[in-house]
């Protein structure tokens, strides 16, 4: 049984200790609903779902779990006896951390890059009514709330894991050079979205340059003003605009980059085409901008940090969660 088309992103959870700049970031410049109904505990809304960032005091800075929503018991049954097959532990969330997520339950597993994987049926939807600073919304429903991208040092590994529990298509690549590092952008979609996982490598070396588990999230409004104007307020209240407004190659999606409390990135997009099933054949382009997206801000000590990060990382050991990954996926 083919769980794709059945799996949708449907939450962060993100460990920080930067709560008052969480609630300007999140609320006052992007446009999300604040929930602080519970201590130690902020929440993002989106839509009608009770969370869909849900953020807990902790050191981390740093993205902690993917929560992904599925169709029905038995997809979520599909997906478990999948994982647990390979001699992979799953877990019951508590009563206390499904009830934070707004769904009635949830089982994790381990995730490559040290991202926990958590998935639910039948989330909640808030009590109180949404109170967005995006006048038309956000984009969620059967596409999923948005989509993450990771650096990696071990690409081909990772793709398996996402094909394997989740049956996550090719959709394209991208070749880019960033801050003097070439990198192969590799995209896989699990529904109608274009990706809801990017996957970054560099091409002969194997280094990862970035700090945090994401590199960054992606969420979608419903319109170009509510794009526009988060742009604004973003930049008039302080926070660092990562990539100047541009459009991506490969999904055509019109969008920003802003540098969230936690230091991975947060983009704010618009307008990206929809996979056709019927007819999509993957390619390779050239950049991930067909213009604009240009960096913003980024000074020497910046270049050297992520050169830093990417010596360290050489001497560490990531985590691929090698039973679920296979012998990994080669580059068709």
């Amino acid at each position: 049984m083919t769980v794709f088309g059945k799996v949708h992103l449907g939450y962060l959870v993100i460990e920080t200790e930067k709560f008052a700049d969480w609630r300007r970031f999140g609320r006052d410049a992007i446009g999300m609903h604040l929930d602080e109904t519970h201590s130690d505990v902020l929440r993002f809304r989106l839509d009608d779902n009770t969370c869909r960032f849900l953020l807990h005091r902790g050191s981390a800075e740093d993205t902690t779990a993917l929560g992904w929503e599925v169709d029905d018991h038995a997809t979520f049954e599909t997906i478990e006896a999948r994982v647990r097959s390979h001699g992979v532990p799953v877990s019951e969330g508590s009563a206390e951390e499904a009830a934070l997520r707004g769904v009635e339950r949830f089982a994790r597993f381990p995730g490559p890059n040290g991202l926990d994987q958590e998935i639910y049926v039948s989330p909640h939807s808030g009590c109180e009514p949404l109170r967005l600073g995006a006048g038309g919304g956000f984009v969620t429903g059967a596409a999923g709330m948005g989509h993450v991208a990771i650096a990696t040092k071990n690409p081909y590994q990772m793709r398996g894991y996402y094909s394997t529990v989740f049956d996550a298509r090719l959709s394209d690549y991208i070749d880019e050079t960033i801050s003097g590092l070439k990198f192969k952008i590799r995209f896989l979609r699990v529904n109608e979205r274009h990706h809801t996982v990017a996957i970054a490598a560099t091409t002969r070396l194997p280094l990862n340059p970035i700090r945090t588990r994401i590199q960054h999230c992606n969420i979608q409004v419903a319109e170009l003003y509510d794009m526009t104007t988060a742009h604004h307020r973003v930049k008039e209240l302080g926070f660092d605009i990562a990539l100047s407004v541009g459009q991506h190659t490969n999904d055509k999606e019109l969008s920003f980059y802003a540098v969230s409390p936690s230091g991975f990135e947060w983009e704010v997009g618009w307008n990206p085409i929809v996979v056709d099933e019927s007819t999509w054949e993957p390619t390779t382009h050239q950049g991930i901008s067909m213009w604009g997206h240009t960096p913003q801000g980024q000074n020497i000590v910046d270049l050297f940090g992520r050169f830093k990060t990417g010596a360290q990382s050489v001497l560490h050991r990531e985590d691929t969660v090698p039973a679920l990954a296979g012998a990994g996926i080669a580059d068709d």
